[in-house]
């Protein structure tokens, strides 16, 4: 709440706006379509850098320099309102757009993790990076409940429980707004569990559910003060969230009292009709208050001024969003601060340091799940002698996954920096040999005792990244991506790694044929059906998405810590995702080890 200054401030403000004005306040272009002069000249009241969007060589001085020319502008805007704008960006694991910064592991691993205190600590070290750039910022977190694995946003979500993702959230929200980051909890509501697991999709369910499951989570957020909620692109019982008044208003609004910013989606309004103005007002009388509509903020500018000279759209439903607005801007004190390369932090932080990439090697060292340790061939010796081999052995591409310097990853690492856990390994170990092909096919045991094969997914975000298939094969439905209406190619049509990646699988076999025993590292965004793989390895690690720092899985492999993490959701068996029976069952709260899975299990792999 503000308090009677802050509202004096806020009331002289709007009464000196302009309609044009305030609704420049409601629109965020992307900094691709909009430059300093179009904030100049429409008085525009944020800009995001989307995944992969960067300035210049990508430096944080690079950063810096662009939000000054930004801010230069709305000083310099039409009007002399001088409201200084928001820059968001999408800061899921790390600064992850910016060329440098320390790369977490993504949000499952810190599911696994189990750390509300690790947790806090990254979202402090991430809110400090991105200060460093001069941004105010942050959409994260995120506090979907994953129900269906085939989601190809699973990676984003800390698991299956609400429980975990209400503590966590708090636990991020405070620690960001605290280094003066804005947070923003996202994606109101129920994208965990869309029919299907498709992004985007129809999440069906009754409001108990949903509300028990989806809605849960934001409490803790909202009561500790997080100063924007964005809102998801699924539908919900067939209604998309972005025009949805119930939810937005009714229930985030007036139920549970939420006086900050309601964000948009990236063009999340674009699927109400196909009338863009009909779209407009139906998203803006639903209770949206900011607009990301990167490309398109031209096309929304009039189109909303039309909406209102119309009597589509009230006046008052504008002042209420620009009020929320410049309510969030004056709490953050953002109206007080100097250029982004005056303020302190962009000349005293640096991105990547050690301290923040030693705090990321104890979030791997924690977030590692061990389903098999067959005759203790863990931990390794580094006496022994160490062959290293899988496509993911050797690329912090594969290792950091989607969301990372680009939206959808870096392929091959090139634009990465950390340490892949084949420099980890050769670090430690001179008898270490990294396998030429990779394969395997030059294991020997006069050469090896031992073989860590690092295997997995390749690198994907949101719905490239999803796994449709239903009890009848393969949905052919379409995707919206991105403001893509187009039927995208499936990522892949089984959950079994053997059909994703059967490459990962030829290599344990090869490795095992030539008699050296096998530790199987699996870097995955959720979990997959490995049950070949987990048979034909001595050893089974699950690493997720580890980040940056594959010392810190190093760090266990070799026995410097012990295995510490529970699986955060359940993990499908072959029989499929849509089974009630799973090879390893988990939940929040529980004493989930390698030794408390089914008997079965446990005795078929040796566990305790």
């Amino acid at each position: 709440m503000l308090n009677e200054e802050q509202k004096e401030r806020l009331q002289h403000i709007m009464s000196r706006m302009t309609l044009a004005q305030k609704i420049g306040q409601m629109t965020m272009a992307e900094r691709m379509w909009a430059t300093p002069d179009d904030v100049r000249e429409h008085g525009l009241g944020s800009i995001l850098s989307g995944g992969g969007s960067a300035p210049g060589e990508n430096t944080a001085a690079d950063w810096v320099e662009m939000n000054d020319a930004y801010w230069q502008a709305c000083m310099e805007a039409e009007g002399g309102v001088g409201v200084p704008i928001l820059f968001a960006v999408d800061a899921v694991h790390g600064h992850n757009n910016l060329k440098g910064a320390t790369i977490f592991p993504h949000n499952l691993g810190l599911g696994a993790a189990d750390d509300p205190e690790l947790v806090a600590k990254i979202a402090e070290l991430t809110a400090l990076e991105i200060l460093a750039t001069g941004l105010d910022w942050n959409f994260a977190p995120t506090l979907a409940v994953v129900k269906d694995v085939r989601w190809g946003r699973t990676y984003e979500s800390f698991g299956s429980d609400p429980k975990r993702a209400a503590i966590y959230g708090e636990a991020y929200v405070k620690a960001c707004q605290a280094q003066g980051v804005l947070a923003c909890v996202k994606h109101w509501v129920g994208d965990g569990e869309t029919h299907h697991g498709i992004d985007q999709g129809d999440t069906r369910l009754d409001y108990e559910t949903l509300e028990s499951t989806h809605m849960t989570p934001y409490y803790p957020a909202l009561k500790a003060g997080v100063h924007s909620v964005m809102v998801s692109f699924n539908s919900w019982n067939g209604d998309k969230c972005h025009g949805h008044r119930f939810l937005i208003s009714e229930v985030l609004k007036e139920k549970l009292g939420f006086s900050g910013i309601v964000v948009s989606d990236w063009n999340g309004i674009d699927y109400l009709s196909e009338d863009y103005n009909v779209a407009i007002r139906e998203s803006v009388n639903a209770g949206l208050d900011l607009f990301m509509v990167p490309e398109n903020w031209r096309l929304f500018l009039s189109g909303l001024m039309e909406q209102v000279e119309q009597g589509h759209v009230s006046e008052s439903r504008i002042d209420d969003a620009v009020s929320r607005i410049l309510a969030v801007k004056i709490k953050m004190g953002l109206l007080d601060k100097p250029k982004p390369s005056s303020r302190l932090g962009t000349d005293s932080i640096e991105p990547g340091c050690a301290a923040h990439r030693n705090v990321a090697r104890e979030a791997v060292r924690k977030s590692l799940v061990l389903l098999k340790n067959e005759q203790r061939v863990l931990p390794i010796q580094e006496s022994q002698r160490i062959l290293v081999a899988g496509k993911n052995a050797n690329n912090l591409g594969h290792q950091c996954g989607g969301w990372t310097v680009s939206w959808q990853g870096e392929p091959d690492g090139r634009n990465i920096e950390g340490t892949s856990l084949w420099q980890a390994v050769s670090s430690r170990v001179s008898q270490a040999e990294l396998s030429a092909d990779l394969g395997g096919s030059d294991a020997d045991p006069a050469k090896h005792d031992v073989a860590i094969v690092a295997i997995g997914e390749t690198p994907y975000a949101e719905g490239l990244g999803d796994i449709r298939i239903d009890d009848e094969g393969l949905i052919q439905t379409g995707s919206m991506i991105r403001g893509l209406m187009k039927p995208l190619e499936p990522y892949g049509h089984s959950l079994a790694l053997s059909d994703l990646h059967p490459e990962d699988l030829a290599c344990i076999k090869c490795i095992r044929k030539a008699g050296v025993p096998v530790i199987a590292v699996l870097m995955s965004g959720r979990p997959l059906v490995i049950e070949q793989e987990l048979d034909e390895s001595q050893a089974f690690v699950v690493a997720w998405l580890p980040g940056s720092e594959g010392d810190g899985v190093a760090d266990l492999l070799f026995g410097d810590f012990p295995f510490t993490a529970k699986l955060p959701l359940p993990w499908p068996s072959g029989e499929g995702i849509n089974s009630h029976r799973s090879v390893f069952e988990a939940g929040f709260g529980s004493d989930l080890t390698v030794s408390t899975v089914d008997s079965a299990v446990e005795k078929k792999y040796k566990l305790s």
